[in-house]
């Protein structure tokens, strides 16, 4: 197969490039900037909110998939500047459908758990979205644009959630940020308040590559197994790696000035790619223990 991934320089694109082109297929990967991901596929450096370079680069490439984990991820950056966040999350998932619908590949787009407004998790893939502050809104109208532009059976959207990794692609993850404050013997200020589907970015890779190779159409949900509030998965990351377990400060969302709002009872139903995929979501502690691997690999 021919893939295009875009945000190939990022925590799931590169893990996502190095595993298809591990598995054989044609691989081209698409991020801003230079290349900082090595391996034998094909790069170009484009944004998605170029939509005419974006869209040539694909005519050329003429794939038979394209995955979409790049996009503007920072939520509280995304309430600071709407456009930016418009442009990267909905303006740039159209540039990629109607590519996809002009080459014949199929697509297959990364959301959020935060299309949801937190009132009710964990949420089934056919749960009604109801977004809050920019971010989530930008990314709902991404899932919108893709369901608009192709057919049924030509998109993929995959929906994950608090992804991390080791080591950080130059924006902190929640994971490196976390384990990285307590080897310091820093005090973690974590909310008590907010469950999430905490989630590796090898395993959400692992998921996206077996979605796009046999292009799974519909409503996917690629995350962690387990739902946990972050004061919980912080006494996890703790007993892995062997930190005090004292650091972990429980707080509340309402303590902090945030930009923008947080889903509090989130995180995602897993069952149906728990049942579909061979690629399946990771429990907690299978995902700490790559972290673990990753940190001891790359100190």
């Amino acid at each position: 197969m021919r893939v295009a991934v875009t945000g190939s320089n990022g925590l799931v694109g590169r893990r996502l490039v190095q595993q298809l082109v591990s598995a054989g297929h044609d691989v081209l990967g698409l991020s801003r900037g230079e290349r900082r991901v090595q391996g034998a596929f094909a790069y170009a450096a484009v944004d998605l909110a170029d939509g005419a370079l974006l869209a040539k680069t694909l005519g050329d490439f003429k794939p038979d998939a394209i995955v979409n984990p790049g996009g503007m991820t920072d939520v509280d950056g995304c309430e600071r500047d709407p456009i930016a966040a418009y442009d990267a999350n909905v303006t740039g998932v159209a540039t990629l459908a109607k590519a996809a619908r002009s080459t014949g590949a199929h697509l297959v787009h990364v959301s959020t758990d935060y299309v949801f407004d937190g009132d009710a998790g964990p949420y089934q893939v056919d749960a009604l979205p109801n977004p809050r502050g920019t971010y989530a809104i930008t990314k709902h109208a991404g899932e919108q644009t893709v369901k608009a532009l192709l057919p049924a059976a030509q998109w993929t959207i995959a929906r994950t959630a608090v992804v991390y990794g080791w080591p950080s692609t130059g924006k902190n993850n929640f994971g490196f940020w976390l384990v990285s404050t307590l080897a310091q013997g820093k005090q973690v200020p974590l909310f008590q308040d907010q469950w999430v589907s905490t989630s590796h970015a090898t395993n959400v890779a692992a998921m996206l590559k077996e979605l796009a190779e046999r292009k799974l159409a519909g409503l996917w949900h690629t995350c962690g197994a387990e739902v946990m509030d972050r004061v919980s998965f912080g006494h996890r990351v703790c007993e892995r790696f062997g930190f005090d377990g004292a650091l972990i400060k429980p707080s509340r969302m309402a303590d902090v000035k945030l930009a923008s709002p947080r889903p509090a009872k989130s995180g995602l139903d897993v069952t149906k790619t728990t049942q579909a995929l061979d690629a399946k979501p990771w429990p907690v502690a299978r995902a700490l223990d790559e972290l673990y691997r990753e940190r001891q690999e790359n100190p």
